[in-house]
């Protein structure tokens, strides 16, 4: 996983400021426009995942805690600002800190479409259904746009107003006098957050936020073949956009319990299987259980111990094309015989004078006699 504050390179008790300072020095640097080495890109996106984490005291407290794994669980969006593109440094720095002194002439629309958050959906499986599918139905809590105010956050029969702090312009000026003179800061307006329009009449459904949580049941098909960790993407099942923008998707991150008895490899299941000195001296047909059930495997004359025999056909099917499957490997595991017989204890001291050609010595008949007397 990505650390954002090394990213940045900053400390984790890192300001605001800070995080502004580190993430304007380093956005000039490995800007795609400037940057022509090949990681430049990616490097970018991931100043601009790390700055708008670090940023969000909500975002930052749930990251401090329990990772970007734990950002993906609390149902916020991380793919970061610069996923669907770049634009120039100009933009960038508009968008981010509201101006510092550069003009390109073109603003972000804080009114624009804003594509809704994904959503993140745990579903644990039993073994046998990741290997042949299933369809689960399920109940999913997000945003949806609020019906009271079609999405608008003000109250029916009224409308957004001018915000009167910034004029409807959506950003303020700020003058800081310093030792070198006057420095002009262009920020976004704290009131209306940049969208130069407030709500004077809040919808009381949404209370102005234009969306409302909401349920809705969902069929989810799992396909033959996936495995833990895998990952199905539901597009749109997310949370609503503002403005027009789309809905996010809905990640549903699968993780599949463990067999008793099989275990798994990709494609393929292996599993043990328990048979006598007899059975591979001389060979066998015996039951094992497989996915598909019982079946008959076929024990050779003289298998050895860990040896693996294999029934083709039977194993997981391939994901994505579920007519090919992988294989069964059956280790054998050859059992010593315990609490023998004396009609066995003499069995095996014939076949030891057979095997070894040779009469046993002393000690061992003298001990023989002993286990038969016992």
């Amino acid at each position: 996983m990505s650390d954002y504050y090394e990213i940045l390179g900053i400390e984790r008790n890192a300001t605001k400021e800070e995080i502004k300072s580190a993430f304007r020095k380093k956005a000039r640097q490995y800007h795609p426009d400037v940057n022509k080495a090949p990681d430049a890109e990616e490097k970018f996106k991931e100043l601009g995942k790390a700055y708008e984490t670090l940023m969000d005291d909500n975002k930052r407290a749930t990251y401090d805690r329990y990772g970007e794994d734990g950002l993906r669980e609390a149902g916020f969006n991380t793919s970061g600002p610069f996923d669907a593109g770049f634009g120039d440094l100009n933009d960038i720095f508009e968008s981010f800190f509201g101006g510092f002194g550069f003009s390109s002439g073109r603003a972000t629309n804080p009114n624009g479409p804003q594509n809704g958050a994904d959503l993140r959906l745990n579903m644990q499986l039993e073994f046998e259904e990741a290997v042949f599918g299933v369809e689960k139905e399920v109940t999913i809590r997000y945003l949806e746009t609020c019906s009271e105010c079609n999405g608008t956050g003000a109250q029916a029969g009224s409308k957004p107003e001018v915000c009167p702090t910034c004029g409807g312009t959506g950003r303020v000026q700020q003058v800081t006098q310093t030792p070198l003179g006057s420095f002009r800061q262009i920020t976004t307006c704290p009131k209306c957050s940049g969208t130069g329009k407030i709500n004077a009449h809040p919808c009381p459904k949404c209370k102005g936020d234009g969306r409302i949580e909401a349920e809705r049941k969902l069929k989810i098909t799992i396909p033959p073949g996936v495995n833990d960790g895998s990952r199905i993407g539901l597009s749109g099942e997310g949370n609503c956009g503002k403005n027009g923008g789309r809905p996010g998707d809905l990640i549903v991150v699968l993780y599949v319990k463990e067999h008793k008895e099989f275990q798994r490899d990709g494609v393929n299941i292996f599993s043990k299987v328990d048979i006598s000195f007899p059975q591979a001296a001389i060979g066998d047909t015996i039951e094992v259980n497989t996915l598909d059930g019982v079946q008959t495997l076929t024990i050779p004359q003289g298998v050895e111990q860990g040896s693996v025999l294999q029934i083709k056909g039977i194993g997981v099917p391939q994901l994505g094309n579920p007519n090919k499957r992988g294989n069964h490997n059956f280790i054998i595991n050859i059992k010593t015989p315990k609490n023998l017989s004396s009609e066995e204890k003499q069995l095996y001291q014939k076949l030891y004078e057979l095997n070894c050609n040779k009469k046993p010595s002393s000690k061992f008949i003298d001990k023989m006699k002993n286990v038969l007397h016992n």
